[in-house]
């Protein structure tokens, strides 16, 4: 038999490589750069409002003025300047914290690496609704720690089926580490935790002694305006704080950050400058000229305005095009919305004539750690215009009535 190079290096490979795996979102891009394909799949936000020629007098000003700092090293914990606007940032969903509690990361999948990094062991346990992020799967499992995940409603995660879940886990003398939550406008489901379940769920996790991770991406892009009470807000000492820049400004300067009590921060601060040593400081300048320069709040109105419109008319068009038994979330905020076939539906053999078709999605066994979603898929609106989207959602509609069963 011969040995080569690749089988030679992968038989040295530790436990957890097995841990990581091709994105199924990376793995469509490439299909959803085809001429004339419409992407259904990648959760992108429209920079299209930037206003690039005042973003780009910004960067120029901080090259000019402040370039040897822009482009030097810089603290591990981020700049001050920015530490503080984070914190007014938070301000508006409920949020009171300090400057020196806000660990600024290389986006917030960063941050959910220290996090997991920091509090898992191999084969602890963490929580997660079903369906979540599948960026958070691939980080969970590639450190080793074993995801359980619980059951959501229209309403959001479903208290009692977490309390079952932690007391059969309990049960089996397994550890726990947190809840990893996305609370607002979830990925990829769409749906929103409503206010009496995030006192519950903080309720539960601080009763069972379990921390809460709570991953905001999402938070600020809500159709109406309106704010919700973050649940950091509901219990600042046992609640982890994700948020980021990426969906409010700009994915490609990868500026994200944790909220958390002094002694975590100063550890994630350290198992930050182990892996990259510093955020960049140039992302951050422009992040914080950006925030305080320019009215991004009214940006972000505008930006919702228009995810709101691409979002009626992806339900109009399932609502046209879709077969009967067909049913889909209706988010109010966000990016995303979730289909469930009918039963007998495969989206593994949706997927291939879909393409054929012209549009391309996520498949939802993507958003599970264990065999689920079999006949469920992820639709984002936030890239494609309105237009777009009503002729991906006909071609999908089409794909599925094809199907057998």
């Amino acid at each position: 038999m011969t040995i080569t190079t690749d089988s030679l290096h992968t038989a040295r490979f530790a436990d957890r490589a097995d841990g990581y795996h091709p994105s199924p979102v990376r793995e469509v891009f490439e299909v959803s750069m085809q001429p004339n394909m419409i992407s259904l799949a990648g959760g992108n936000p429209d920079l299209s409002g930037l206003p690039l020629d005042r973003i780009a007098d910004m960067a120029q000003r901080i090259i000019k003025d402040r370039g040897e700092e822009a482009l030097q090293y810089g603290s591990g914990a981020g700049t001050p300047e920015l530490q503080e606007l984070i914190c007014e940032i938070m301000a508006l969903e409920g949020i009171s914290a300090l400057p020196e509690n806000v660990q600024i990361t290389s986006g917030s999948q960063m941050a959910l690496e220290l996090v997991t990094k920091l509090f898992c062991n191999p084969h602890d346990v963490i929580l997660a609704e079903g369906p979540t992020y599948v960026g958070a799967l691939g980080t969970f499992e590639g450190l080793q720690a074993d995801v359980v995940q619980v059951a959501i409603d229209e309403k959001g995660l479903i208290p009692s089926e977490l309390q079952d879940a932690i007391r059969a886990l309990k049960a089996q003398s397994r550890t726990i580490k947190f809840l990893y939550t996305i609370p607002n406008f979830n990925n990829p489901s769409g749906i929103s935790l409503t206010p009496e379940r995030r006192q519950e769920i903080v309720d539960i996790c601080r009763t069972e002694g379990i921390a809460i991770v709570e991953d905001n991406p999402y938070g600020l892009l809500s159709f109406d305006g309106s704010a919700r009470a973050a649940l950091h807000s509901l219990d600042p000492d046992n609640v982890f704080y994700l948020g980021s820049f990426s969906k409010i400004f700009s994915p490609g300067l990868r500026i994200g950050w944790v909220l958390a009590p002094t002694e975590v921060r100063k550890r994630l601060q350290l198992a930050a400058e182990a892996t990259t040593i510093c955020p960049s400081v140039l992302s951050q300048m422009l992040v914080e000229s950006y925030v305080s320069g320019f009215d991004w709040r009214a940006h972000v109105r505008d930006a919702c305005t228009t995810y709101a419109r691409r979002c009626d008319a992806v339900m109009e068009a399932l609502e046209l095009h879709m077969p009967e038994g067909t049913t889909w979330t209706r988010p109010t905020g966000g990016f995303f919305t979730w289909i469930t076939l009918p039963a007998g539906r495969s989206v593994d053999a949706l997927l291939q004539p879909a393409i054929d078709g012209g549009v391309v999605f996520v498949p939802g066994s993507a958003f599970f750690a264990e065999p689920a979603g079999a006949n469920q898929l992820r639709v984002a609106f936030s890239f494609e215009t309105e237009e777009a989207l009503v002729e991906g959602v006909r071609r999908l509609g089409a794909a599925v009535a094809a199907l057998p069963g």
